[in-house]
């Protein structure tokens, strides 16, 4: 639903049965394999920013090419980028072809303006939409308040399962009606950039459909997952850093998550293992250090 007198952007596409039914397979089997984190907001062994409360973030989340652990803050106040996104494991086959197809899309179609030049979606955010069992209750964890994405580029998601009724809305409008509505369908593709979708409006997921009975996978402890969303962005190379290679306070902060997903990623199991090769100051052996400068 547009608003009255909008006309058509290149600068957006959906379209409702972007997933094929053998990508769709593949998608769920490597889903079944995921061991999903439940993280905190702000870091476990430091006090909480002055006048905020430690909490738990809504739902469950994994992420794929780096990973942007909510304590560290990436793109926070947004400037902040320094030892923040963290390598992760790459995409499975199936998401690096269904990129590849997105990627060709947004080249051949996109205004190059709002492409920048070493663009490629590199980082995917995959969020679990259902309800989180709290004693014998059901609590609903399928949506998502207003922000925009501070990562430059066209920004692409991928959903399955339930529709989720996806708005843009004016920054400071709230009673406002959304500039547009979107039901993000099964298998569907939304692509959005430039300056009207990504920095004058916000974006919201107001709510998720419950109509199926859906349970998808990967099986969450005390979680029904009825909406898996892939949020593709991209994130400058020379921000992302390997989890060996951070400081000693942001390595501290997220070592028991990345000792939690070392127990079912052999990509973080081998990060962990290359810690040991730090030095007492926390930083890598001088060999090490002079091998990364000459690359």
């Amino acid at each position: 639903m547009l608003e009255a007198g909008a006309v058509i952007d290149p600068c957006y596409v959906y379209e409702p049965s972007f997933v094929d039914t053998r990508s769709r397979g593949e998608v769920e089997a490597w889903l079944a394999t995921l061991q999903p984190l439940w993280e905190m907001r702000y870091s476990t062994r430091r006090p909480p920013p002055s006048g905020k409360q430690q909490r738990p973030l809504l739902r469950p989340v994994y992420w794929l090419g780096n990973w942007q652990f909510a304590c560290l803050g990436y793109y926070e106040p947004p400037r902040r980028v320094r030892d923040a996104a963290i390598a992760a494991e790459p995409f499975p086959p199936v998401l690096a072809r269904l990129v590849a197809a997105i990627e060709r899309r947004v080249r051949s179609g996109f205004p190059p303006a709002t492409v920048p030049r070493r663009w490629h979606l590199n980082t995917c955010l995959v969020n679990f939409y259902g309800d989180r069992l709290e004693g014998d209750r059901r609590i609903d964890a399928a949506r998502v308040g207003e922000h925009r994405d501070f990562e430059p580029g066209p920004v692409a998601s991928l959903s399955l399962g339930e529709r989720a009724r996806f708005q843009f809305v004016r920054r400071g409008a709230r009673d406002a009606p959304p500039v547009r509505t979107q039901w993000l369908e099964d298998n569907s593709l939304q692509i959005f950039a430039g300056p009207r979708w990504k920095d004058d409006l916000l974006h919201r997921v107001q709510r998720v459909d419950d109509k199926r009975t859906l349970d998808l996978p990967p099986r969450i402890a005390g979680f029904r997952t009825r909406r898996v969303n892939f949020t593709f962005r991209y994130v400058p190379d020379e921000h992302v850093v390997r989890f060996a290679d951070l400081p000693a306070a942001p390595r501290d902060d997220i070592r028991e998550y990345v000792t939690t997903l070392a127990q079912g990623s052999p990509f973080f199991a081998a990060e962990l293992v290359a810690t040991s090769g730090r030095t007492a100051a926390g930083r890598s052996p001088p060999q090490e250090a002079g091998r990364r400068a000459r690359r």
